[in-house]
């Protein structure tokens, strides 16, 4: 058999084999997504929230400084959704009454203006839309029965949620130690690539907060000074679908778009989305490639691809998580790839993967069981 054609299929073979494993691997995990996707979740939340419990845990007791750290979190969603109610139901009324004006204004023109239609073939297409609607009415009533039963699914994954990034704050150095006791001579190699991961990980979910708080500032600006009604709530739109990288941004910036048209005119509208487009190049050039770039180091091909991937898979959810989680495995690829000897276990860094490095230690040390990993050299394991 000609080198070549035996090196190929071995290849082969080892590739179905893997697909075979990856593909009941997500067989399980689809069963249980709705363990799996809070506890996802909990990562990227325990990322963003850590350098916080990291300082307060310098000053006093980590539960303390957990607690702390979780009632500021909720603390800060608080306030942000008591602002959104004041702004949504102040403002209303007053964008109902301009949408109504300015859907009378384009019907005007359409009429009057260049196109020249007549009123009798608008009234037709408004009516075929109302009849589109009441003939699928029973099929709108079936979603809102099953959406009502998708609330309590929710629910339980937000109480999981919060849980589970609880402890994580608390105790990820001695739940990954924990973790690491399952692979004996090789812990040394699965804790640099972890630690390399929670790097990643830490580093983009941190800088996609910053890009996606700089997004909603600026169009939450903009949409105030343009006197757009509901501006505050169209801000928190932009700042959560950002976190969706490419199509989130778009996404939220068109319905601002349509909310300024109905509300303001052409002209404004116009002005946004100027505005928009500056601030999407700006980010493209300037803010993912300092802040997330190096974190990732995804081209944005691959980006597009990995969100569509992530989409059909796990719908809005798999595409929020989908670059994080391809970043991760990258990462522990590259690490676990590498020929080089990593250091012994418990050797500096010391930082655990589910904290950055340079955070202290918890106060209270909890005794190393005999045959630990920790106590465990990696040359007499091999």
């Amino acid at each position: 058999m000609p080198p070549t054609l035996l090196t190929l299929a071995v290849w082969g073979a080892c590739l179905i084999v893997l697909g075979v494993v990856i593909y009941f691997f997500w067989q399980i995990i689809g069963r249980v997504g709705i363990v799996a996707l809070p506890v996802a979740v909990a990562f990227l939340l325990t990322a963003l929230l850590y350098p916080v419990t990291g300082r307060l845990r310098r000053r006093m007791r980590p539960i303390y400084a957990t607690w702390l750290t979780v009632l500021l979190f909720f603390a800060v969603i608080a306030g942000i959704g008591f602002l959104i109610g004041i702004r949504a139901n102040a403002e209303a009324p007053r964008l109902v009454d301009q949408i109504d004006k300015t859907s009378r204004e384009v019907q005007a023109w359409l009429i009057n203006g260049p196109f020249h239609l007549k009123e009798s073939q608008i009234t037709g297409v408004i009516d075929e839309l109302t009849k589109q609607l009441v003939e699928r009415r029973g099929q709108i009533t079936g979603t809102v029965i099953t959406g009502a039963a998708a609330v309590v699914e929710v629910l339980a994954g937000i109480v999981l949620l919060l849980f589970v990034t609880f402890f994580f704050l608390k105790d990820g150095d001695r739940i990954w130690n924990w973790f690491l006791r399952a692979f004996g001579g090789a812990a040394p190699h699965v804790d640099r690539a972890g630690r390399s991961a929670w790097r990643t990980l830490s580093h983009y979910v941190q800088g996609t907060v910053a890009i996606s708080a700089i997004h909603g500032v600026v169009i939450g600006a903009t949409l105030a000074v343009l006197r757009v009604p509901l501006w505050a709530p169209l801000a928190v739109l932009v700042f959560i679908a950002s976190f969706i990288p490419i199509v989130g941004i778009l996404f939220a910036g068109t319905v601002a778009t349509l909310v300024t048209f109905g509300s303001q005119g052409w002209v404004p509208a116009a002005i946004f989305v100027g505005v928009l487009i500056v601030e999407q190049q700006l980010e493209n050039h300037v803010l993912q490639p300092l802040i997330v770039g190096r974190a990732v180091d995804f081209h944005p091909l691959a980006i597009i691809l990995v969100l569509g991937v992530g989409g059909v898979i796990a719908g809005i959810a798999g595409a929020a998580v989908a670059v994080p989680v391809a970043a991760v495995i990258y990462r522990v690829l590259q690490e676990l790839l590498r020929r080089e000897p990593p250091p012994p276990v418990g050797e500096p860094p010391q930082s655990p993967p589910l904290h950055p490095q340079g955070a202290e230690p918890p106060e209270r040390s909890t005794p190393k069981p005999s045959g630990s990993v920790e106590a465990v050299s990696p040359q007499r394991n091999g």
